[in-house]
């Protein structure tokens, strides 16, 4: 009993000071940064972390993400009359095969970043290439994104992230204490507006393009209005259901079926009216030992929907979570229930040596090793990944730098590899995802760095597919950078309809007469660009196989003496059928086949001569609704001749194109273009990327010219 007392006078200290603070803070609040191009974060501002700026959110501003923290304004549905709201929608789809949950233990994954809206409410970026982010997909089934605020809607870019991995997305719904015993009286007055504010919360999730919803109700509730709390949560499933099948509603162990909030820690006859209600049940965070099978015993055939609770930051939670959390872990795998991470973040908040990614990537490993992996990518064709993690130092474009500038932005995040982490081993190549490094594409890449003596290799895995390959051709292209004592190759491992094993080595060298366990090898052909990258192709027909693994293939070349450092870089691995490596239809459409349109023009002065042009640029394909990309280069140049005449970009110095950012949907706002006294107009072009990485050439691209001299200034 002390220990429960103790958890729970910690839990709700610990949220009333931060409403406090928070209530504080807001008051102090009275501007909201912009900059350039892209904003400067501080995510050690808890004040700004979460408060809704003070800016009219209906008027043209740097597009955020923003909670919405009344009643009335979810009944009102303001927030689709926002700027923001389109700039806010997820374009990536949940991959195809994760519309059902998998029948087995899961892992849910609940973020709780400082009260949330931290770098990640920049929908086109920040410049804090230090923020946070989480690129360990394969090891969890569900995302939840958690703040204080009445309703939490997820930033796109960890629902475009997410599903790009086969992760699903819930916002979050809360009411806490006195205040949410208020609005949970008026939201749950009449059965009609229990079941209003349940579509309410339907239509946000499938406007923006996310899975469902986790309902929080963490204050004591009127008994006689269970009924219609119950009534609330069945109709927002039911509804969620029917608009995108495959959504999600789960219940948070707290308010009781006789409106007390009392904490179970497990699957009892309190909570369980509402988990027969919903798709399954997140377990406060103090259950005890038993409590994980006692649950599975309640729940019956449908154990895997039960979630329990761990909080990484240890606070009452069973193993003490931090780096002991595989032993919540274990215990829950051996019982058969499924796992629910609550703030995963606390590796990044407290700082944990050596630096953020390498104690993450040794946190995460602590996952693997009690759960293992859950998601295998890829499982479609075209597959594409240049490693990017959302964030880094520069953004380069086939090995030309375009941009040194440091960037954050989670919705650019690729397809992760599954790189193993091991610390023990000094002696071996180490492999680490590294930003700073020179980049084929955006701005991430794999080092291998070590020693390797003579003919001694060494493997690891990247990815773990399951493929299954047809009669047409296949092609692998993969980049890499080294000095000519380097090598490395990709190793590709089949499994036949007989389930028969083959592996098959893509590599611009023949070194297999020297490792007896590879049964075929397929040499690459090997383009050198002008930056040191090399890329290497080859293409293979493995009709009726299944890809089941994808690895890095490290050796020296034949006759090599050198036993210095082993150092090569990784820059992308691409797998494409014939008919995809022959062309892309859709990057091939011609700009005449597309419309592009500024709106919200200003130009205000700027420091001495200049001035600032802001514009929200839109753009779309004719005849179609919705834009087959979920990606786009957004570019503009200074025209400083009087002659604006449309022609071609290229015709230009390249000096003069600039690289303004990536936009997720057909919109992007320019918030803080600065033009000098001599420039006339501005030329925008918009590029867009294909899945596989294929771009259309930007002399083609759709563009658009803003003539400046037509502008009056107006001053702010």
């Amino acid at each position: 009993m002390r220990e429960l007392l103790r958890a729970y006078f910690c839990r709700r200290t610990l949220v009333s000071i931060y409403n406090l603070f928070f209530t504080l803070s807001r008051k102090l609040l009275t501007s909201f940064p912009l900059s350039l191009l892209m904003p400067k974060s501080n995510d050690d501002d808890v004040a700004e972390s979460e408060a809704v700026p003070l800016l009219d959110l209906a008027k043209p501003s740097l597009p955020i993400s923003f909670p919405i923290k009344a009643l009335q304004d979810l009944k009102s549905r303001s927030y689709f009359d926002s700027f923001h709201f389109q700039f806010n929608r997820s374009t990536v789809p949940l991959r195809r095969d994760s519309d059902c949950l998998p029948n087995r233990p899961r892992v849910l994954v609940c973020h709780d970043m400082k009260g949330g809206y931290v770098d990640d409410k920049w929908v086109q970026g920040c410049e804090n290439e230090a923020g946070f982010a989480i690129w360990h997909w394969y090891l969890m089934d569900i995302f939840v994104y958690f703040s204080h605020s009445l309703v939490t809607i997820p930033p796109p870019c960890w629902t475009n992230t997410a599903h790009r991995h086969g992760v699903k997305v819930l916002g979050t719904f809360i009411t806490e204490w006195d205040e949410g015993k208020a609005t949970c009286k008026e939201m749950l007055a009449t059965k009609e507006s229990a079941q209003m504010y349940a579509e309410r919360l339907a239509e946000l999730a499938t406007a923006l393009g996310f899975d469902g919803w986790l309902i929080n109700i963490e204050n004591d509730i009127d008994e006689e209005q269970i009924p219609n709390m119950k009534e609330f949560v069945s109709h927002l499933k039911k509804v969620l259901h029917l608009s995108t099948p495959g959504a999600l509603v789960i219940w948070y162990d707290s308010v009781t079926v006789r409106g007390n909030l009392q904490w179970q820690d497990q699957l009892t006859e309190l909570n369980k009216p509402f988990f027969d209600l919903c798709d399954g049940i997140f377990m406060n965070y103090t259950w005890k030992e038993s409590y994980p099978n006692l649950s599975a015993e309640v729940a019956g055939d449908r154990k895997f929907d039960v979630y329990m609770g761990i909080d990484v930051f240890g606070r009452g939670s069973f193993g003490g979570g931090q780096w002991t959390v595989n032993a919540a872990l274990d215990l829950l795998k051996r019982n058969n229930v499924s796992a629910a991470i609550f703030a995963p973040g606390w590796v990044y908040e407290t700082a944990q040596p050596p630096n953020f990614h390498t104690a993450q990537n040794k946190w995460w490993s602590l996952v693997e090793k009690s759960w293992g992996i859950v998601q295998t990518y890829p499982q479609v064709l075209p597959f594409y990944s240049d490693f990017n993690q959302g964030f880094g130092y520069h953004v380069s474009l086939d090995g030309r730098q375009l941009s040194d500038a440091p960037w954050y932005n989670i919705s650019c995040q690729s397809l992760q590899p599954l790189l193993e982490f091991n610390e023990d081993n000094k002696d071996i190549i180490q492999v680490t995802v590294d930003a700073r490094e020179a980049s084929f594409n955006g701005g991430g890449n794999i080092v291998f760095r070590g020693k390797l003596k003579g003919d001694a290799y060494f493997t690891t895995r990247l990815f773990k597919p399951h493929l299954q390959l047809s009669s047409s051709p296949i092609t692998i292209s993969y980049s890499v950078k080294s000095d000519e004592t380097s090598n490395l190759g990709i190793l590709l491992s089949f499994s036949s309809p007989s389930l028969e094993t083959k592996s098959i080595l893509v590599a611009p060298e023949d070194p297999i007469r020297r490792f007896d366990d590879m049964s075929l090898q397929c040499l690459t052909t090997s383009v050198q660009t002008v930056s040191e990258w090399t890329v290497h192709e080859a293409s293979l027909v493995m009709d009726g196989h299944t890809l089941t693994e994808i690895s890095a293939f490290c050796y020296r070349p034949e006759n090599s003496t050198k036993s210095a450092e082993f150092v090569a870089l990784l820059g992308h691995i691409s797998v494409k059928d014939h008919v995809q490596n022959q062309q892309n239809p859709e990057i091939l459409l011609p700009a005449s086949s597309w419309v592009i349109e500024a709106h919200n023009v200003e130009l205000v002065p700027g420091n001495s001569s200049s001035k600032i042009l802001r514009v929200k640029l839109e753009w779309r394909q004719k005849d179609l609704e919705e834009s087959a990309f979920t990606r786009y280069n957004v570019y503009a140049e200074n025209v400083k001749s009087t002659d604006l005449r449309p022609r071609k970009v290229l015709e230009k110095p390249k000096s003069e194109t600039v690289l303004l950012g990536i936009a997720h949907v057909p919109a992007y706002y320019v918030a803080e273009l600065v033009v000098e006294s001599d420039v006339k107009a501005v030329r925008f072009m918009v590029q867009a990327c294909a899945e596989d990485a294929s771009l259309g050439k930007l002399d083609e691209a759709l563009n658009l010219l803003v003539d400046l001299e037509g502008l009056s200034v107006n001053h702010d």
